[in-house]
């Protein structure tokens, strides 16, 4: 350590003479060689007396290096006083009037350079700060984290916050590279302000004082010595380091230095202001100030969130890419830095970046030809080597599989990932906790929430770790072992998809969403029986997020791989179910009868009651979507029985759920209503919350079809609310066509307008349920659900939309334009009853009998019967004829 790594005066606040010789030195462009020749005294007399291991120069080596250096008057006797002050003589007064020996001074200056803006640390200050204040608070602090982490920024910021607490003052100290034990504490003893440590102990006795040091890593055996020393010998001196690693020493508070928060993926729909308010993007918009005029503009927003979320909220990298912006816009950034993070670099002048961990550091330090400081590291793959480098080889080993997860995950997750892979059965238990403690440690891994998903290694360093497992050459290895554990994960949890457990899943799998898609991915080139268990098990979780045409995708394409052919034929009967299911969110419904015929008869062939009640769940949605009403109904009674005789209380629900829209396709609502109490009081009994508002959705259905307006439309917000909690933006949708519709019919035009607007945009649905959130992107007509298996008789939503308009139009008395809507409506409808709903409302609109026709066709057809109200609509009309339609 040179005293040019000092960061200031000492804490009594005179300057001292190893700062006077360095800075009349530089002054004079003389290096220390030859200063010693001109002077007349040896090399290393200079050198100790500038690094202050000299701590009783004799008068006539001080008196000629004055001559040597040309000083004079005032200067020169300044420079003499403070080599008698460093020989025990009394020292100069400085300024203030306090000195080192003042008891009464309440506080020394801060011997550190000035605390810089920090954007997002406000809590480790503030509690960093309580705890070097607190009576009883650890002596020894040490700031861990990755280079770049940005650990002696936060440093110098609690250094100030807590400096009133020290009455003997606060100084700081940067370790330099290769010092030795003698080098540390001469540098500390320098800025303590005594050459001695009986003199420094005398000094503080009874007076606390605050020694920061900063890079630690460089001599962690020599600071450990020095520390120790000196915290025994100096009780009333407290310690704050940083550094890659704890230094070791009994009583050490270890605080790891996490990167800043970023934003999730969907933040840049939020807009500028709430996006700003996460911390790596506040930071990122800071420094792109001091490079461009312009702010980032709203197009600009969606790369602004990639890019912090690629850089991983780690403030080196967050700088160094705003500096770039000089000249790309963030768009281009992304497209051109997006996948070489590890390579950013930094600036190759150490006096222009004058400390790798903190480069936003605004500290004065000066360096002269004879102490240059080498810079850490050049870009951010060194940064993250030299805190791999400190791992054993078994934790390095461990590090490269836990990269393989991509986003936050839990201890057992952990385990499983460790477990050794020869050990099938799982007999030989691993404890991951003292691995992740040592990678928390050294701010490899961040660990923030309080679920069980709370565990992340940073960005920088999980790739890092991934691209020394390339080269390795276990890569292939360790991604087919992750796909494994993800696809327990999700097995392990589809059961809890249906069921009282049905949010808490979800969530679970929200929180591996980003795993899931990476273990999909792999799992289909290198081991595709894993992928088909894995996607098997996620049905239900795409439809409730809306990625139904995804899912479909996935599934058709593993059962379609040769190498699964010969797959457990249950796991084919599962994954081909998953296909019709999905096929029905998106209007597909034709095209997979076949396929959900194939899966009843293969689990009707196994014995398999799960599956058989699946199964015809499943098949009975796609039927009443194709029109096929009679067998529809037909498989929702035999799922009935099936279900009664098994004890299956669940089913039971679903199956009179179904029942309850085929009663009302031949008119018959008070039949549904009985079926849907029946399918609320079995829900309750089951603990089942989602078949509880599947029944909500469907009588508010019931109420509009009897005229009751104002129930269906306050019946349809509260499932509207409900199923916002539980997912399915389809569903929602749906629920909320039929809150349109009653609305529209009831008059209330403004209220059905704004439906209308955000079934046609997916805008906020704020207005009705959930302020501040989103409606999902699809939905098909807001039909009762004829099953819970498929929820859903897909189709455009242009239908719904059309009918609405009408009934806005025939409102307002516009019969030529309700009758355009309602021809839109007839054309784009996907559910029959829609259709004939239209058509009726195109026969009120014009009184052409071709409409009528055309409706008793619809009716014969569908087996749909008219309500009252329709019939009473149409009575003018149909006075002529036998009979009216549907009749």
């Amino acid at each position: 350590m040179t005293p040019d790594q000092d960061w200031s005066r000492s804490p009594a606040g005179r300057t001292r003479l190893p700062e006077l010789l360095r800075t009349h030195r530089r002054a004079a462009e003389l290096t220390q060689a030859e200063l010693a020749s001109r002077a007349g005294v040896g090399v290393r007399t200079v050198r100790d007396l500038e690094r202050g291991r000299s701590v009783r120069p004799q008068r006539t080596t001080v008196e000629l290096l004055a001559t040597a250096l040309e000083l004079t008057g005032a200067t020169r006797a300044a420079f003499l006083s403070a080599a008698r002050g460093t020989a025990g003589g009394e020292p100069p007064q400085p300024e203030g009037g306090a000195v080192a020996g003042d008891t009464e001074a309440t506080a020394a200056p801060a011997a550190l350079p000035p605390p810089v803006a920090l954007i997002g640390r406000d809590r480790d200050v503030s509690e960093l700060a309580e705890m070097l204040i607190a009576e009883r608070g650890p002596r020894l602090v040490s700031l861990v984290g990755l280079a770049g982490v940005g650990k002696t920024a936060l440093a110098l910021a609690v250094a100030h916050a807590a400096a009133r607490a020290y009455p003997a003052g606060v100084a700081g100290v940067l370790v330099g590279e290769g010092s030795d034990g003698p080098d540390v504490l001469a540098g500390a003893m320098t800025v303590l302000g005594e050459a001695r440590l009986p003199e420094l102990a005398a000094r503080l006795s009874g007076r606390p004082a605050l020694l920061v040091m900063d890079a630690v890593e460089r001599a962690p055996g020599p600071v450990a010595e020095t520390l120790h020393r000196l915290t025994t010998v100096v009780p009333s001196l407290r310690v704050l380091v940083t550094g890659r690693h704890p230094v070791g020493l009994p009583g050490e508070r270890v605080w790891p230095v996490a990167p800043l928060e970023v934003p999730p993926p969907d933040a840049q729909h939020s807009g500028p202001a709430t996006l700003g308010s996460w911390p790596a993007v506040a930071l990122f918009i800071a420094r792109l100030a001091q490079v461009r005029r312009e702010p980032p503009t709203p197009e600009e927003l969606p790369a602004l969130a990639a890019l912090v979320r690629r850089l991983g909220g780690l403030p080196l990298a967050i700088e160094l890419m705003a500096a770039r912006g000089r000249l790309l816009d963030l768009t281009e950034l992304l497209d051109r830095y997006g996948d070489r993070v590890l390579d950013l670099t930094t600036p190759a002048d150490p006096a222009a970046h004058p400390g790798w961990d903190a480069p936003e550091s605004t500290t004065n330090r000066q360096y002269g030809t004879d102490a240059i400081r080498t810079p850490v590291a050049v870009t951010l793959r060194d940064a993250v080597a030299s805190s791999y480098r400190l791992l054993a080889p078994d934790e390095r080993d461990a590090l490269r599989r836990l990269a393989m997860f991509g986003n936050r995950w839990s201890v057992e997750l952990a385990e499983e990932m460790l477990a050794d892979a020869a050990d099938q059965e799982g007999t030989v238990a691993i404890d991951p906790v003292p691995l992740l403690d040592r990678l928390a440690e050294l701010g490899l891994l961040s660990v923030r929430g309080t679920g069980p998903f709370r565990f992340r290694l940073l960005d920088a360093v999980r790739e890092f770790a991934v691209e020394q497992a390339v080269g390795a050459g276990e890569l292939a290895c360790l991604r087919r072992r992750h796909a494994e554990v993800i696809a327990r994960l999700v097995a392990r949890t589809a059961g809890d998809l249906a069921g009282p457990r049905l949010l808490d899943a979800v969530h679970r799998l929200d929180e591996a969403a980003s795993d899931i898609s990476s273990a999909l991915t792999h799992a289909a080139t290198d081991d595709p029986l894993t992928a088909l268990r894995l996607a098997a098990c996620l049905t239900r979780w795409w439809r409730f997020r809306g990625r139904d045409v995804t899912g479909r995708q996935w599934l058709r394409r593993l059962l379609a791989d040769p190498r699964t052919v010969d797959a457990d034929p249950i796991l084919r009967g599962w994954a081909s179910l998953g296909v019709a299911r999905l096929a029905a969110e998106h209007g597909a419904e034709a095209d997979e009868l076949p396929t959900a015929r194939t899966a009843l008869d293969l689990f009707r062939q196994a014995g398999d009651v799960t599956g058989e009640l699946e199964a015809r769940s499943v098949l009975g949605a796609l039927l009443t979507s194709v029109g096929a009403h009679d067998e529809a109904r037909e498989q929702a009674e035999s799922l009935l029985r099936l279900a009664t005789r098994n004890g299956r209380t669940r089913d039971v629900a679903v199956a009179q759920n179904s029942l309850a829209w085929h009663e009302i396709r031949i008119g018959d609502l008070a039949a549904a209503h009985r079926r849907l109490a029946a399918v609320v009081r079995l829900a309750a009994e089951g603990g089942e919350p989602r078949l509880r508002v599947l029944a909500w959705a469907n009588r508010a259905e019931v109420a509009r079809l009897e005229g009751r307006y104002a129930d269906a439309v306050d019946q349809g917000r509260r499932a509207v609310a409900a199923l916002f909690e539980l997912g399915d933006p389809g569903q929602r949708r749906r629920v909320l066509g039929t809150v349109g519709l009653a609305l529209a019919q009831d008059g209330r035009v403004v209220e059905a307008a704004e439906v209308l607007a955000e079934l046609r945009t997916g805008v906020s649905e704020a207005t009705l349920a959930a302020p501040g959130r989103r409606w999902g992107r699809r939905a098909g007509p807001p039909r009762p659900r004829s099953d819970d298996a498929v929820l859903s008789w897909g189709g455009p939503e242009a239908g719904i939309c059309a009918l609405i308009e009408g009934n806005l139009a025939l409102h307002r008395g516009d019969r030529e334009l309700a009758a355009e809507w309602f021809a839109a409506a007839a054309e784009a409808g996907h559910d029959r009853r829609d259709v004939v709903e239209a058509l009726v409302g195109l026969a009120a609109s014009t009184g052409d009998p071709v409409v009528l026709d055309r409706l008793d066709r619809a009716c014969e057809e569908s087996g749909i019967r008219l309500l009252p109200q329709e019939s009473g609509l149409l009575y003018a009309l149909t006075a002529g004829r036998s009979g009216p339609p549907g009749q």
